[in-house]
């Protein structure tokens, strides 16, 4: 299932190469929300992989993006213990600062490569 949100990129990692066959590139986004008189702000990590790693510069700081993403869940067990963790996979970002349709005739600063759907339906457990 794919969800999106919407936010400011405060920092962007370095690209990560874990093995010869593994990247991965990390993300914060800042996500500020009101709440009556107060404001709430959130900092969320994302994680770019593989071939995505190349969806996000430098360039990309401090401007205000959409973000589209994947929640993926692991297990990982070491010594009788077992651990689980969660990861943001982005798939697909987008500039939302600065940017409007009806002035530029050219498609937006759109960076994508969205899963097929066979790819998300492959996670299912039936």
């Amino acid at each position: 299932m794919a969800f999106e949100i919407t936010g400011k990129i405060i920092d962007i990692l370095p690209v990560n190469q874990v093995s010869d066959k593994f990247r991965k590139r990390e993300f914060v986004i800042e996500k500020k929300e009101s709440g009556g008189a107060a404001v709430f702000t959130d900092y969320i990590k994302f994680q770019l992989i593989q071939d995505k790693c190349d969806l996000i510069n430098e360039s990309f700081l401090n401007e205000d993006v959409k973000i589209w993403f994947n929640l993926k869940g692991n297990k990982w067990e070491r010594d009788g213990k077992i651990n689980y963790f969660t990861n943001l996979d982005a798939w697909k970002i987008e500039k939302t600062s600065g940017i409007t349709r009806s002035q530029d005739s050219a498609p937006g600063p759109t960076l994508e490569d969205s899963p097929s759907e066979i790819d998300e339906l492959s996670d299912l457990p039936f």
